[in-house]
């Protein structure tokens, strides 16, 4: 099927699916000439609110980016939290040790944060290449390493010495993100220039073309002279250094410090995003815009209309799964079979 029409029935599958959704909002007891107030008029041309998508959808994007790209080398990277985590913990290091100068501060801390993401993925990628260990598997138990260190972390050493609470001293103002165009800017800037630098790795540059050989048949493109162990090295390190800078895009521009709970629900989106945008970079950077906007109407759904956030939560689910039901008719064509 043609790319038109692929797109023709993903649109498609998405309205069936919000009709689906938009029903059962119904039914909860939002009212029906509300939802499309609540969801376009009150979240994407009321300026606040979209401020506020633009800032949810910054480390999206990231996890959108690092998901499809590892996903494009059939490594199921599920370990995208863990190396949020530790993005996040090596931004924060800078910080607390103060290294470096003010000036270049924060640019060092996105420079190790993406380094941090980097070495969480490495080893996983180098037991599968070498030994052939479950990248599913070794991804996941990795973020419960990493998540369960942050907690030794809050409740130790880093804890903040003012307040006793479990998270650490809060970022000097030369540390965190600066705000222009309103307090999204500057991530929603660096999450652009990482969708564009995908872009052009995955469509542009020869580790790209090689990458749609080892994403079509690995055992085909090894044979035929694509260095498929280096591609996916490569495509794994991105991914990791990707989803490394979205933990700091968190701590340095929407927390100002490191939390035990920054990362909750970022790995389940990042392999959503990718999965709903086929693995494409842009896609990937818009459905993750739509997914922020989701998640922004459904907290004014909360507030309002006291839904609870996981009809929130039903409500991606239900979109997922029309998703995926259409791959059936992308896949497949119905015929008719006439008699005789």
């Amino acid at each position: 099927m043609a790319w038109p029409a692929q797109v023709l029935v993903l649109l498609l599958a998405v309205l069936v699916g919000m009709a689906l959704s938009g029903a059962i909002l119904v039914a909860a007891g939002v009212p029906a000439g509300e939802l499309f107030q609540e969801f376009v008029i009150a979240t994407v041309f009321d300026t606040q609110s979209l401020q506020a998508v633009l800032f949810q959808a910054s480390p999206m994007i990231m996890v959108g980016l690092a998901a499809a790209i590892a996903f494009r080398a059939r490594f199921w990277n599920l370990g995208l939290e863990g190396q949020m985590v530790w993005g996040a913990i090596g931004a924060t290091a800078i910080s607390i040790f103060e290294i470096g100068p003010p000036a270049l501060r924060l640019p060092l801390m996105l420079c190790v944060a993406a380094v941090c993401g980097l070495l969480w993925a490495l080893g996983p990628v180098l037991l599968k290449l070498r030994l052939g260990v479950n990248e599913i598997i070794a991804t996941l138990m990795l973020n419960y390493i990493a998540g369960n260190f942050l907690l030794h972390l809050l409740y130790g050493a880093w804890k903040d010495p003012q307040s006793a609470f479990p998270h650490s001293p809060q970022f000097r103002s030369f540390e965190r993100l600066p705000e222009f165009l309103g307090a999204s800017g500057a991530a929603v800037s660096l999450a652009l220039v990482a969708m564009l630098l995908a872009w052009w790795l995955v469509n542009l540059s020869r580790a790209g073309l090689y990458l749609r050989f080892v994403d079509a048949n690995p055992g085909v493109a090894h044979a035929t002279g694509v260095p498929t162990d280096r591609m996916v090295l490569l495509a794994v390190l991105v991914s990791g250094g990707l989803a490394g800078v979205a933990g700091f895009l968190v701590a340095a521009g929407q927390e100002g410090r490191l939390t035990q709970a920054f990362h909750h629900g970022y790995g389940f989106s990042g392999i959503l995003i990718a999965f709903l945008a086929r693995n494409h970079p842009i896609a990937a950077s818009i459905v993750a815009l739509l997914i922020a906007t989701l998640f922004v109407a459904g907290r004014s759904l909360q507030v309002f209309y006291q839904i609870p956030f996981s009809m929130v939560q039903l409500i991606q689910a239900i979109i997922v799964i029309c998703v995926a039901s259409s791959d059936f008719f992308i896949r497949y064509r119905l015929r008719r079979v006439l008699p005789g």
